[in-house]
């Protein structure tokens, strides 16, 4: 009897089992499918062909880079035996910032001095007897020849000790100091980064309808995207002739800093131009983010029933972050701005907010 009973708790055990493989199963398969069905769709942003007023004024955007850049390295060996200042301070032309040793060269220089006296003295004791006829022109002319040679010894010696003084170039601050007291330097090794911030340079880039409303010398408006409120002068000092591979033009504007010197090199600014003329009547437009790879390529993807439709177009003029369309689509259609690196022809997408 217990045997049976035995016997068949075995068999109950065993079928139960079986229910639940059978359940798991069932339950992995169908999650397997929910996953499998999100991933079949690409998350894209997606934005609106419109049909509105253009103001000529555009907006072109870059980054901040100082006037001036000194990489200040060593023209002599030696040993730093003193730094004068440091990381943030403001220095001056001329100003010393370190002194390299330079006991050898010093006693150089003395020997170069004493030896320039002498020859000096000599050539002045050859010029009184050359007057009264007690050497000849040629023994005059060695004695000129000596002096000269003495004399640029001593301008060379004066060079030598005066490079164991490592000055500044340019008026700026201490970006980098590459030494301590102690430091054993040769020629060439660096030794200080200065940069002059009172003045910056804002490269950016703009298109062909664009570039022929500048001029070299006009006076622009900056703004950088970390002071919102405030708002910096600059000039446009150059303009390329030719256009790069994207066919914009690129274009340098330099830029007055404030007596804070807030604007600092390596951040992100925009230059506002001016006007020209009168606003651009209601024109289609999107995004530039809109198009595959760059405007030029003239290609954008229209998201339309919950695919991506790969639809070629023609660009028109470009306004800063938006850019004119000719033909190719209609207001109101839904353009893709985001995502379309992953996207293909007829891709599913998940448009996202």
């Amino acid at each position: 009897m217990k045997k049976i009973i035995y016997t068949l708790i075995a068999i109950g055990l065993i079928v139960w089992a079986g229910f639940i493989l059978v359940g798991n199963k069932k339950k992995m398969e169908e999650e397997t499918a929910i996953v499998a069905q999100q991933n079949e769709f690409i998350t894209v942003r997606v934005d609106t062909v419109k049909t509105e007023v253009v103001h000529q004024a555009y907006r072109a955007n870059g980054n901040f880079a100082p006037l001036q850049d000194l990489k200040l390295a060593s023209e002599r060996g030696g040993q730093v035996v003193q730094v004068l200042v440091d990381e943030g301070a403001e220095v001056r032309v001329g100003q010393t910032l370190a002194i390299i040793k330079a006991d050898l060269q010093s006693i150089e220089l003395q020997n170069a001095e004493a030896a320039y006296q002498t020859a000096k003295k000599d050539a002045q004791r050859f010029e009184n007897a050359f007057e009264t006829g007690g050497v000849t022109q040629q023994q005059l002319d060695q004695i000129r020849l000596q002096l000269q040679s003495a004399e640029a010894r001593l301008n060379q010696a004066k060079i030598t000790v005066g490079d164991s003084h490592v000055k500044s170039t340019i008026n700026g601050i201490v970006n980098k100091r590459h030494i301590e007291p102690g430091t054993v330097v040769g020629p060439g090794t660096p030794l200080f980064d200065v940069v002059n911030v009172s003045k910056l340079k804002l490269n950016v880039n703009v298109s062909e309808s664009q570039v022929a409303a500048i001029n070299t010398g006009d006076e622009v408006r900056i703004k950088a995207s970390v002071y919102p409120d405030k708002e910096f002068k600059g000039k446009i000092t150059f303009i390329a002739a030719m256009a790069d591979s994207s066919l914009n033009f690129p274009v340098e504007i330099e830029v007055i800093n404030n007596t804070e010197n807030q604007l600092r090199a390596g951040m992100y600014g925009s230059v506002l131009f001016s006007s020209q003329g009168e606003d651009i009547p209601a024109i289609k437009v999107v995004p530039r983010d809109a198009f595959v790879g760059s405007v030029s390529n003239n290609e954008i993807f229209v998201a339309k029933d919950g695919t991506a439709q790969l639809r070629k177009v023609v660009a028109g003029r470009n306004f800063g972050d938006k850019v004119e369309i000719l033909d190719g689509l209609e207001t109101g259609e839904i353009v893709i701005t985001s995502g379309i690196i992953n996207l293909t022809d007829g891709a599913k997408i998940a448009i996202v907010e």
